[in-house]
């Protein structure tokens, strides 16, 4: 959520983000006249009140007629207050309604556009030339099924499609990867945290998971609880309706769970391997920092997604993603793409948002500032989504002989230099 203030003093800064995101301009104006017809409904309510409050007094002091006619004005009185008090309430609940569908103001610089406008800001790591070397790449479901590693065949006896089963090296694997980014994490100052996959809606909908994005979510209608499509939901609402001391921020977190996404709309992409899966395990790292401190801590975030990447030896770009691509919730957000042989092309593996004060508004995340509280601003960032890393692995790292080589900084981990059938 925006702060309301910002509607009334400057709308056509909403307007402009609201245009960068491809979204409705209209709804900025249909919320600036709810909100004027909100607090006209209060001040309504609170005038008729007051009158209702002096003529209370006045009663107490009046005596024959005079006191029979104040009685008939306060009944009159009273209907009139009652009235005022649903119109105001009615005025409330519009307004709330349609300021839950606005997006975060998108910060200055972002570049504008949609999904296929981001710019690539940086690129590390060369790709290898796998005809230099002789042989040709293959993708990471014939790897993985010769090392017997990922078996979708029984994940979709199971599940269905878009399911899959790590088995043997696959599933270790999994495991080095979540301990080498808990490893990592913490020696970066993060807590780390097992977090509830399932959440109330007000969990949900305050990190503004029920708008836009809401088709992507699975819901349990018998228990009003929904699954995480990532662990920044409950990361994030650990916290709500808190007011924290400023000596204790930033409060760094780093969270391990397992990730579920209906993939709505994406019928027929992707369909081979697990690549773009309804359920995955995922490493989130969560800061809630003050206000003025949001913008280098999404710098800190990027850099702590690089150097993993670094370490696992994957070549990859950074993009700052282009406005209309933000989600509903960020203002700013940067994404690591990895370099997929087989498909000649960076894919997405990690992302990382500045949500600025937007979740916080919605969650009552606050902190005690010189001049009272204020709303804390919210960041997240990936720092491994087990599937795709491995996808990465497996097919950046693969050798002639169809083994695969293993990052020295994963090493530790998995207790091997190289995978093999």
């Amino acid at each position: 959520m925006i702060d309301p203030k910002l509607l009334r003093t400057n709308p056509d800064a909403v307007r402009a983000s609201q245009k960068a995101r491809g979204e409705s301009v209209e709804l900025v104006d249909d919320i600036v006249a709810a909100d004027e017809a909100r607090r006209s409904g209060i001040a309504r309510f609170e005038q008729l009140r007051a009158e209702q409050n002096g003529l209370g007094k006045q009663i107490a002091k009046a005596k024959g007629d005079e006191k029979a006619s104040l009685l008939a004005r306060t009944k009159e009185l009273a209907a009139k207050v009652k009235a005022a008090k649903e119109d105001a309430d009615a005025a409330g609940a519009r307004f709330d309604e349609l300021v839950l569908g606005l997006g975060n103001i998108v910060i200055d610089g972002v570049p504008l556009g949609g999904e296929d406008d981001g710019v690539v800001i940086e690129t590390v790591g060369t790709p290898r030339d796998f005809a230099a070397e002789g042989f040709e790449p293959k993708d990471h479901l014939e790897l993985g099924e010769a090392l017997g590693a990922i078996d979708m065949e029984r994940g979709a006896k199971i599940s269905g499609s878009r399911f899959y089963v790590l088995t043997g090296v696959g599933a270790q694997l999994e495991f080095a990867l979540i301990n080498l980014a808990m490893a990592k994490a913490a020696e970066w100052g993060f807590t780390p945290m097992i977090p509830p996959a399932l959440v109330k809606p007000s969990a949900m909908a305050g990190t503004g998971f029920l708008g836009q994005a809401a088709q992507d979510v699975y819901h349990l209608p018998a228990d009003d609880m929904y699954l995480v499509g990532t662990s920044e939901v409950a990361l994030a609402a650990y916290h709500s309706d808190e007011i924290l001391d400023a000596e204790s921020l930033p409060r760094r977190y780093v969270a391990f769970s397992p990730c579920f996404r209906r993939e709505a709309g994406s019928y027929g992409k992707d369909t081979r391997g697990i690549f773009r899966v309804h359920w995955f395990d995922k490493v989130e790292m969560f800061v809630h920092c003050k206000p003025e401190d949001a913008v280098a801590w999404h710098e800190k975030l990027l850099g702590f997604e690089k150097d993993f990447l670094r370490a696992l030896e994957i070549p990859f770009q950074v993009l700052d993603v282009a406005s209309g691509d933000l989600g509903l919730s960020a203002a700013r957000k940067y994404d690591c793409y990895a370099w997929l042989p087989t498909q000649q092309r960076y894919r997405e593996v990690t992302s990382t948002s500045n949500c600025t004060q937007f979740q916080a508004r919605r969650l009552g995340i606050r902190y005690r500032a010189e001049s009272g509280t204020e709303h804390v601003a919210t960041l997240n960032g990936t720092l491994c989504a087990m599937t795709r890393i491995i996808i990465m692995l497996l097919e950046n790292h693969q050798q002639a002989d169809g083994s695969i080589y293993v990052p020295e900084a994963l090493r530790p981990f998995l207790g091997r230099d190289s995978l093999t059938a």
